[in-house]
Parts: C-alpha cells; sequence; structure tokens
C-alpha cells in the first residue's frame, strides 16, 4: 500500500510540474516580480523619469519672499522626500505660459496691503493633491513670518518663535516604546503584502486540486485507478502532492524576488530613493521588540499556513470527487475562497479593530486565521496564546475534515451525477 501511495503521489506531482500551464503561469510570474522589483528600472530604460521633480517656477515681485517660499517648501515635512525642484523666474506671465510643460508649477507672488502678499499658482492640469498641500502651507507661512517680521519683533523672540518645540513623548503603559509608535502604519501597509504570496499558493491548491480529480473523473482514469487503490490512498497522495507542489512553487516565488533583487543591483539603472526608504522601514522596525517577537511570530505563523494549506486541501478534494466537471467545482469551492479573500482584507485594515473582541474572535476561525492572526499578533492585539489557540483549532479542523471528508470522498469519488451534490455529501457523512 504504501508503494502505491508514493507512486501516486509521485505521479500526481510530475503531471503538474510538467504541464505547460505550470511552464506559462510561473514565466509570468518570474517576469512579474522581477518587472515590479525594477519597475523605476524599466521606465528609465524606455526614456522615463521615475523620479523626476516637478519644476516649480516662482515669479517673486516683491523682491523679499523667494527665500522664504523655497525654505519653507524644503522644511514642510508632509512627506519625506520632497519632489520639487525650485526655480527662480524674471520671466512675465504670459512668458511661462507658453513655456510651462506638463506637470510644471508656476507662482507668482505680489504684495498686498491688506494680506502682505498674494499668490497666482498655475498649471497645465490638476497638481496632485499633497504637493498642492505643501505648497499652500508654504505660501501660508511665508504669509505669517513676513508679518511677524513686519511687526518689529525682537529678533531672539523671533528665533523663539520659529525654533521647533521640544516635545517629550511619554506613555503609562510601560511596555509601550517610541519607536512602536509607528508600527501600526507600517504593519497595517506592508504586512499585508507579506501575507499576499499565501492568498495566492492557497487559491493556487484549491484550484490545482479541483481540476486535478475532475480531469481523472471526466476521461474515467479514475475507474481504474479506484480499481487498484483505496478511495482513502487516493485521497491521501492527491493532498500530499499537492501540497508539496504549492511548497516548492513558494520557494520559487522566493528564487523570483532574489533573483528581481540581483538584477536591480546588477544594472544598478534605479534610483536609490526606493532603496533608501526600504532601509528606512527596516531600520525603524529594528529598533523595536518587534525583531524580537519574530523568533517567535515566523515559527507560529509557518505551522499555522501549513495546517491552514492542508485544510484548504483536504476540503477541494472532497469537494472534487463529488463534481464531474471544473464549472460544478467552480461552484462549490467559491465559499471558501470568499472566506479566505475576507480574512485578507481583514488584514490590510486589522489596526482599524483594536482592544475588539471581534477580530480577536474572527483570528481563531478556521482558514481565516492563517491570514489574520499573523497581522494582529505584529500588532500585539493578540498573543501568543491566541495563536496557539489558533494552530489547536486548525488541527481539530483538519482532523474533522479528514474523518468526514473521507467518507464524502469514498461515496462521491465514482459519481459522475451533478444533481444534489449538497444532499449527497450530507447523506455519506450520515453513513
Amino acid at each position: 500500500m504504501t508503494n502505491k501511495l508514493i507512486f501516486l503521489i509521485k505521479n500526481s506531482f510530475l503531471r503538474k510540474i510538467k504541464s505547460k500551464w505550470f511552464l506559462i503561469a510561473n514565466i509570468i510570474l518570474v517576469t512579474l516580480i522581477i518587472g515590479i522589483m525594477n519597475v523605476d528600472s524599466i521606465i528609465k530604460l524606455f526614456g522615463g523619469e521615475y523620479e523626476e521633480k516637478t519644476k516649480v517656477y516662482i515669479v517673486d515681485n516683491t523682491n523679499y519672499t523667494f527665500d522664504l517660499i523655497e525654505n519653507n517648501i524644503k522644511n514642510t515635512k508632509i512627506i519625506e522626500d520632497q519632489p520639487f525642484e525650485i526655480i527662480k523666474e524674471n520671466k512675465t506671465k504670459k512668458e511661462l505660459k507658453k513655456q510651462i510643460k506638463k506637470d510644471e508649477i508656476i507662482i507668482i507672488v505680489n504684495e498686498d496691503k491688506e494680506n502682505i502678499i498674494d499668490a497666482n499658482i498655475i498649471s497645465k492640469g490638476y497638481i496632485d493633491s499633497i504637493n498642492y498641500q505643501i505648497i499652500l502651507s508654504a505660501i501660508n507661512n511665508t504669509k505669517i513670518a513676513l508679518a511677524i517680521k513686519k511687526s518689529d519683533i525682537d529678533p531672539n523672540e523671533l528665533n523663539s518663535i520659529y525654533k521647533e518645540v521640544n516635545i517629550k513623548r511619554e506613555y503609562l503603559d510601560k511596555n509601550k516604546q517610541s519607536e512602536d509608535e509607528n508600527m501600526e502604519m507600517i504593519i497595517s501597509t506592508v504586512f499585508p503584502f507579506v501575507i499576499l504570496p499565501f492568498f495566492m499558493l492557497s487559491i493556487f491548491l484549491i484550484q490545482t486540486i479541483g481540476a486535478e480529480v475532475n480531469d481523472e473523473k471526466q476521461t474515467r482514469g479514475m475507474e481504474i485507478i479506484i480499481s487498484n487503490v483505496s478511495p482513502t490512498t487516493h485521497f491521501m497522495s492527491k493532498i500530499i502532492s499537492g501540497n508539496a507542489f504549492v511548497i516548492m512553487q513558494a520557494i520559487m516565488l522566493f528564487l523570483y524576488s532574489i533573483i528581481g533583487i540581483l538584477i536591480r543591483k546588477g544594472i544598478n539603472i534605479g534610483s536609490s530613493n526606493i532603496e533608501n526608504k526600504i532601509i528606512e522601514v527596516i531600520n525603524n522596525v529594528s529598533t523595536t521588540e518587534f525583531m524580537n517577537s519574530l523568533v517567535y511570530i515566523i515559527p507560529l505563523t509557518l505551522i499555522l499556513m501549513l495546517l491552514t494549506l492542508i485544510a484548504y486541501s483536504l476540503v477541494a478534494a472532497v469537494l472534487a470527487s463529488m463534481t464531474t466537471n471544473s464549472e460544478d467545482f467552480g461552484q462549490l469551492q467559491s465559499p471558501i475562497i470568499i472566506i479566505s479573500l475576507i480574512g485578507y482584507y481583514l488584514s490590510m485594515i486589522a489596526g482599524m479593530f483594536k482592544g475588539s473582541i471581534f477580530i480577536r474572535i474572527l483570528s481563531y476561525v478556521p482558514f481565516i486565521s492563517a491570514i489574520l492572526s499573523p497581522s494582529l499578533l505584529v500588532l500585539n492585539q493578540i498573543n501568543i496564546i491566541d495563536i496557539i489557540i489558533s494552530i489547536s483549532i486548525m488541527i481539530l479542523t483538519n482532523f474533522l475534515i479528514i474523518k468526514y471528508g473521507i467518507k464524502i470522498y469514498k461515496a462521491g469519488i465514482l459519481n459522475y451525477s451533478s444533481k444534489n451534490l449538497w444532499k449527497k455529501m450530507f447523506k455519506a457523512i450520515k453513513n
């Protein structure tokens, strides 16, 4: 029996990796991953400027506001890297309108007896909302600075006004640290992209097992297989080969990412700005307790994900056994995919549910827990006990699916009727 199981696993695994679909899918994946990781380099290769700064032409008709506006734009902290190239111009408004290009901005500053200064902002089209806010803030701060200067305030008092406030951050909760202040923002934006491959692989696993079982039933090959091995052996072969295939695909995705990084370093065309951003995030995170917690977060997360992948494969095999074509299987698998999709989106907005019992309960729900629990654990909304509970529930879920799923599999594997699928499933469990 063991030899037959190994033969079926090997045959199923090789069948997957030798298919044209597998080859095409991986060519697309490696192209997309490398392309996304080097998008700025690709844009530059085709003559584009990925990080070209927006030119801002300032016409200072007051003869004393240019330096103030320039400094205020540079010192505005709405975003870290200023996207502007500020240029002082002496041309007329009419001349500048003729020469202005797309995305360029003209600021004309005039004196105003009532409001000290007024400004005219000119562009070909809409200005990015963040850039517009930076410019507005700079102009308003310039007006305030001029008003203070005209009030004959003592230079020492003026320096005190402009000096940044010395803020001391204090936490009543001794477990909180200043480095963790922005952790929610970092994890809520970065972490969902880390678990995206798991979400994709789980869908991939369901589709792969379902397609293979349906194909064997449609070609009547199932009858030959079941005449030589038991349904239980056939069932386990699909689960083991399917999960082995997905794990191999996960390793390949990781290798594709490494290749993308090496290519980026090799061609050295992309701006270092992206690398600086990544390094900045890593440095911010590395100074927190988060790095220490990775020692147990990573192993527990991998265990939970592996158990969930097994559960997906079990459900996919059971559902596929009751169907005869991909259309029927698609209808039966839809609820599972929707549940998984809900879990993924909940992980993206996990920070909004801080302290919620509802989100904590959802972290225990099978199929959702593998996607949601890691995000909540990193955000300290659940603890290590909660994720151990999620793992325990997942183990129990797999046990129940195997116990009752094999009964359904035995009843449905040679059933070629598409009528009353749910009725047949419940009848198989009852019997």
